[in-house]
C-alpha cells in the first residue's frame, strides 16, 4: 500500500495557492475602477481572460481528482471545496460579462455627439459598470473565502494514525481511507474420513 502521508497538506497548499489566485485578481480588479472612472477595454479584456482561467482552473482541479481511483485516498472534502468555489466564481464571471458589455456600449458611443438621452444612456451604462464590478469584488471575495475555510478544514492526520483510530474518532474531513480490515483466516479443519472397510 503507498504510503499517502503528506498528500494533505499538499492539497491544502492548493487550495490556499488556488485562494491566493483569485485574491490578486480581486486586487487588481479593485485598483481599476473609482467612484468616478472606470476600468477601460483593454484592462476589462485582461482581467475577463484572467478570471475565465480561474474559473476553468476551478473544473481542472475537480476532474484531476475525480478520476484518481487510488484506493488510500478520498479526495471527497477537496472536490467540495473547488465544487463550492466555482458557485462564487462562476457569479463572478457573469456580473464581470455584464459590466463588460456596458464597457463595450460605453466605447462604441465615446465620440458620438452628446444628447440628452445619449447622456442618459452613457449614466446608465455607466452606473450599471460600477454596481457589476462591486457584485464582482465581492463573489471574488466569497470565492477566497471559500477556498481558505476549506483548506483550513482538512484534516493531517497521517494514514497510519488514523487507522489506529477508532471509527467515533476518526475525522470526517480526512483525505485518507483507512484500509479495510481483512477477515481473519480460520485454520483449515480436515473433515472426518472413516477408515475403509478393506483397510488390513
Amino acid at each position: 500500500m503507498t504510503d499517502h502521508t503528506g498528500r494533505a497538506s499538499l492539497e491544502k497548499a492548493k487550495l490556499y495557492a488556488v485562494a491566493r489566485e483569485f485574491e490578486q485578481l480581486r486586487s487588481e480588479i479593485v485598483r481599476t475602477y473609482r467612484q468616478r472612472s472606470l476600468p477601460d477595454l483593454v484592462t476589462a479584456s485582461h482581467h475577463l481572460g484572467a478570471l475565465t482561467g480561474l474559473v476553468k482552473d476551478l473544473s481542472d482541479e475537480v476532474l484531476f481528482r475525480a478520476i484518481d481511483t487510488d484506493p488510500g485516498l478520498d479526495f471527497g472534502p477537496v472536490i467540495a471545496a473547488y465544487t463550492s468555489a466555482s458557485a462564487p466564481a462562476g457569479c463572478a464571471m457573469n456580473t464581470y460579462t455584464e459590466a463588460f458589455e456596458q464597457l463595450g456600449f460605453l466605447r462604441k458611443y465615446a465620440e458620438a455627439l452628446t444628447s440628452a438621452d445619449l447622456r442618459d444612456a452613457r449614466q446608465a451604462a455607466f452606473d450599471v459598470v460600477q454596481d457589476r464590478l462591486d457584485l464582482t469584488v465581492d463573489s471574488l471575495q466569497e470565492t477566497v473565502v471559500v477556498l481558505r475555510c476549506a483548506a483550513d478544514r482538512i484534516d493531517g492526520t497521517p494514514p497510519r494514525v488514523l487507522a489506529a483510530l477508532s471509527r467515533s474518532a476518526r475525522p470526517a474531513n480526512s483525505i485518507y481511507r483507512v484500509p479495510a480490515k481483512l477477515p481473519v483466516a480460520e485454520p483449515i479443519r480436515l473433515a472426518y474420513m472413516p477408515a475403509s472397510h478393506y483397510a488390513r
